[in-house]
């Protein structure tokens, strides 16, 4: 199916934005923190029509799904994040006329590498190019950012949006959440990343994300600041009761790592702080699985890998490892071998397999 075959005439625009992966700094874009993410190859890409009645049409290529929808209703899954940014849009003031919108996206969903940013900013860069919208990509991304809040239910952060919206698959994209901050740093040196599916599906909507964020929210209140940023000697945390103790802990240590790497460290350094993040992000901030942290272990003891990690939220989703360049698809299938004997069935995510064919 394409565009003209659901919707009976060809798209007037269309826009892409790709998909991230976080390699350090996991569940302090909320907190005001700091963030090391980069863009992955996979994209996902808009195309846009106008619609010729009162209703926007929405089809995803990828679920072969078909929703319409007006003004006053709210539509749940994949439209909920493509009708959340015509909302923000139409509430800053944007006169958005009825669309047809068709989507198609190479970014694995439920991997924690932000399908769902990718899909509002391409869809809130073709509503620019269609509508000659006078918006820069940093309020695409606030605008993204603000559609997942208030449309898909999930209390994010501004990381994904920033990353899909601002970072490119060459370098790493540090980010101040606070202040946005931002600087372009080059991947560590001799060094390449790799992304691993753990083949445990998750959705953050459905996750325990926003509980983790009321819980820094509570220990921020507790501690007398406006967010966990504020806090860099983590043995103020101590005064915390469980759990907050642990999750303030863990975003003041992850904070603290990121600006290590900001200061310049080596390939090794930068992979001993993606190991210590893992270990905090699992028993600390309690969103490691079991799956993860038996993909996480096998990479971390596998020769030629620096560090490694699991990336986005948690509850399930991808590793990442920093590995020598060069060698990413050969540790990964090593890898995945031994994952298969413990029980698992993962996949490669990054290097992409099309790139690794083409080259």
């Amino acid at each position: 199916m394409d565009f003209q075959q659901v919707f009976g005439k060809p798209p007037e625009t269309q826009a892409s934005a790709p998909g991230r992966v976080n390699l350090l700094g996991e569940h302090t874009d909320y907190n005001d923190g700091f963030v090391l993410p980069t863009a992955i190859p996979q994209s996902t890409t808009v195309q846009l029509g106008l619609s010729s009645d009162s209703q926007h049409h929405f089809y995803s290529e990828n679920l072969n799904e078909q929703v319409s929808i007006s003004d006053n209703h709210t539509p749940s899954g994949f439209a909920s994040y493509i009708f959340g940014c015509i909302e923000v849009l139409q509430k800053a003031g944007y006169t958005i006329p009825s669309l047809c919108v068709y989507v198609t996206s190479s970014v694995p969903m439920g991997s924690g590498l932000s399908s769902s940013a990718a899909l509002e900013v391409a869809t809130l860069r073709a509503l620019r190019q269609l509508l000659k919208l006078p918006i820069d990509d940093v309020e695409i991304a606030q605008f993204a950012q603000q559609a997942e809040i208030h449309y898909a239910g999930v209390q994010c952060g501004i990381m994904d949006q920033m990353a899909s919206s601002l970072a490119d698959t060459e370098h790493i994209l540090f980010l101040d959440t606070r202040t946005l901050e931002r600087r372009v740093m080059p991947l560590p040196e001799k060094a390449e990343i790799l992304v691993i599916d753990s083949g445990v599906p998750r959705t953050l909507a459905s996750s325990g994300y926003n509980q983790r964020r009321a819980e820094c929210e509570e220990a921020a209140r507790s501690l007398g600041v406006k967010a966990l940023r504020d806090i860099t000697d983590v043995e103020v945390t101590e005064k915390l009761p469980e759990p907050l103790r642990r999750r303030a802990r863990h975003v003041v240590t992850e904070d603290n790592r990121v600006l290590e790497v900001l200061q310049g460290v080596s390939s090794e350094r930068f992979g001993e702080l993606m190991n210590a993040s893992h270990a905090s992000l699992r028993d600390d901030y309690e969103v490691s699985v079991p799956a993860l942290d038996t993909l996480v272990e096998l990479l971390q003891k596998t020769p030629g890998v620096f560090g490694a990690r699991l990336t986005g939220a948690g509850f399930g989703g991808a590793s990442v490892a920093l590995v020598a360049a060069g060698e990413a698809r050969s540790i990964a299938n090593h890898v995945l071998e031994q994952y298969k004997q413990a029980g698992y069935t993962g996949q490669i995510l990054v290097p992409s397999l099309e790139l690794s064919d083409a080259a």
